[in-house]
């Protein structure tokens, strides 16, 4: 590890400050991805700006939303109350994620920034775009069992590690931030990035802007979620395949619904054509089906992960099955 400098700030005026004098500087909430890629060398920042007291740690609901703050700790988002009533989705999801110690540290704005899981990321010895970009992709080439089937490049197959961002992005968050320009809100839709020839950005997040909360519109999906995670153990693993389904139900027919994967794409990945296929029609195993191979489209492995084209699907239909409550 490199040495470094650390600095701890009250205010979110003085944190944008240290990051725009410093881009090299990085902000240090929970800690609990950033240490382990400084300990690695995959990350050498020469400063950390500490932002553990900034009071970016409600959560509350209003005008048609929930708000949670930037420094609420993912277990803490979790267990809330109101998230569980409202947003029942969410909690599923980050309780799939990490063990009781991380989340306990995690916190929400870090979650939505963590980097991939890919080997060659962390294995400073291997040629890696995201790492350092324009020495190549060994993934591609190698062992590439955990990677994407959608939108990836031939710069960078990596996907997105969090389950609560899949949530996020199918609960049609927005993603709250600050910088030197003012305030700004960033639909989760768009936070993050595909790989295409710049796989080392992996969010729309400009180097001077910090999170300061997230906010998800009421929805009426509270009784028929699930998230369902496909991992080699049953815990501290990382998704081969998740799929996040929220449905609004009218009898057997679903009235609206919102789908989305994880562990196929360098972002989390939408469903849309799913959904809008499922809109209106009878909860059922045909149109799992159909909806399920529609998702598909497009999709593209690179050897080590061509289970993933059968599982995907699979998973789709399973996790749709589990919050209509069809058992055929």
């Amino acid at each position: 590890m490199n040495n470094f400098q650390y600095t701890r700030v009250k205010s979110p005026a003085t944190a944008i400050t240290e990051l725009s004098k410093n881009p090299a500087a990085k902000l240090l909430a929970g800690g609990t991805n950033l240490i382990d890629l400084m300990k690695y060398g995959v990350m050498s920042p020469d400063k950390l700006v500490d932002i553990n007291r900034l009071e970016f740690s409600d959560i509350k609901r209003g005008q048609g939303t929930l708000h949670i703050g930037s420094m609420v700790r993912n277990s803490v988002a979790a267990a809330d109350a109101t998230v569980l009533e409202y947003q029942p989705l969410l909690s599923q999801a980050m309780l799939a994620g990490a063990s009781a110690q991380l989340r306990n540290k995690a916190s929400m704005g870090g979650n939505l920034l963590q980097r991939t899981r890919c080997p060659y990321f962390y294995d400073i010895t291997a040629d890696c775009n995201k790492r350092a970009p324009g020495t190549g992709c060994s993934a591609l080439e190698g062992f590439n069992r955990m990677h994407a089937i959608f939108g990836a490049s031939s710069s960078c197959i990596a996907v997105n590690p969090s389950d609560m961002n899949v949530a996020l992005v199918a609960l049609d968050a927005v993603v709250q931030v600050s910088g030197p320009k003012g305030n700004r809100s960033i639909m989760m839709a768009d936070f993050h990035r595909l790989p295409g020839t710049h796989p080392e950005l992996d969010s729309t997040l400009d180097k001077k802007e910090i999170i300061t909360g997230i906010v998800i519109p009421d929805n009426a999906f509270a009784k028929h979620t699930t998230y369902l995670k496909v991992r080699d153990r049953a815990s501290y693993a990382f998704a081969l395949i998740s799929v996040a389904a929220a449905l609004e139900m009218d009898g057997s027919t679903i009235k609206d619904l919102r789908l989305a994967m994880g562990g196929v794409a360098h972002k989390p990945w939408r469903l849309t054509e799913a959904e809008n296929f499922l809109k209106g029609k009878t909860a059922s195993v045909a149109n799992f089906k159909l909806a399920a191979e529609l998702a598909m489209k497009g999709a593209k492995s690179y050897g080590h992960n061509d289970f993933k084209l059968k599982l995907a699907p699979n998973s789709i239909i399973q996790a749709l099955k589990t919050a209509s409550g069809v058992k055929a």
